[in-house]
């Protein structure tokens, strides 16, 4: 048979100690222009590529993520029980202000009294108290004006008051809340004014008090200054049976305002920059929890007045309440 060859080996490099293990190695291609070329292609396709999967999966935009629903409910937890609140509007310019720069000239008379029971379960309740009404104040001759009660006694005496006409039971009101003009202006300008149907032409002036009213009929937007003009006029035939009605125009829509997703998100700012410029009993996380069960839009709202006789020249502007209204006129709701 005839003898097998050997395998002849790779020839090596002379000089090259190196040159088997360098042959066995697998080589790098070099990276000519046309590879080059074809490397920036495919990068380009994958960025088209990417950019598309983007069109068909865009990225979220923070701007548009959900943002946590802002509600009444959001502003503080409600009163576990429900609350009676005496609002006194002050003819006065700011608290503490030694004569009220109106009429009747001389310390502060209420402009306007509220009772609001706020109830965490129920409606939101508003009495609208006649200002007029004649009532008897302890050391006073004579019947005077449920408003001179604060001039005379300040908020105790006009709690009191209060409570004995309408046939509360102590501690009730169990808040206080004393609001001047300048407060109210500042309440409304801080909501952005509000928007309002005066029923008719208003026009009124009066030097004594540096005061002038001028104010047209119909839908409009008004601020704080227009306001207190609103809720100040009397009408010459309706007199404070109008200004009470131009009042719960401005209450209502003060609520409305409220309600607003912007501005209720404002409402704590606004309640800690108009504190100091009350008189309350109220800490400012009390007024929140107060805001937060009375703008509750599932609640109605429920206003009312006292029966009144008609008025009568002899009783030189006083009110007296009908004779077939027997207290308690404003039924307080039953403990749980």
């Amino acid at each position: 048979m005839p003898a097998r060859r050997k395998p002849r080996r790779p020839a090596e490099t002379p000089g090259s100690a190196t040159s088997t293990v360098a042959a066995s190695a697998p080589k790098r291609p070099l990276l000519t222009g046309r590879r080059l070329k074809s490397l920036g292609i495919t990068a380009a396709g994958a960025l088209v590529g990417l950019a598309t999967l983007g069109l068909l999966w865009p990225m979220p935009d923070r701007a548009l993520a959900p943002t946590p629903e802002v509600g009444p409910a959001s502003l503080a937890a409600k009163p576990a029980r429900a609350i009676t609140l005496l609002v006194i509007g002050s003819d006065a310019e700011r608290i503490g202000s030694p004569v009220n720069g109106a009429a009747p000239a001389g310390p502060a008379n209420a402009d306007a009294l509220l009772l609001v029971r706020i109830n965490p379960e129920g409606p939101l309740q508003v009495l609208n108290l006649p200002t007029e009404l004649a009532v008897n104040l302890p050391g006073q001759k004579g019947p005077k004006r449920l408003a001179e009660a604060f001039r005379l006694g300040g908020v105790a005496l006009t709690a009191e008051a209060v409570r004995e006409l309408v046939g509360l039971q102590p501690p009730s009101p169990d808040r206080y809340l004393v609001l001047p003009r300048g407060a109210l202006r500042d309440l409304v300008n801080g909501l952005g004014g509000l928007e309002l149907s005066p029923p008719r032409r208003m026009s009124y002036t009066d030097k004594s008090q540096k005061l002038t009213i001028d104010l047209e009929a119909g839908l409009q937007q008004l601020g704080g200054a227009k306001v207190e003009q609103l809720v100040r006029f009397r009408d010459p035939w309706l007199g404070d049976t109008g200004r009470r009605s131009n009042q719960q125009l401005v209450a209502t829509s003060l609520r409305e305002r409220m309600l607003q997703p912007e501005r209720l998100a404002k409402l704590p700012f606004l309640v800690s920059q108009l504190q100091p410029k009350l008189e309350t009993n109220l800490s400012p996380s009390e007024t929140l929890s107060l805001l937060a069960a009375g703008l509750d839009g599932s609640k109605p709202v429920q206003y009312a007045s006292l029966p009144l006789k008609p008025a009568e020249e002899k009783h030189k502007g006083l009110r007296q309440l009908d004779p077939g209204a027997t207290p308690p006129l404003w039924k307080e709701p039953e403990a749980p």
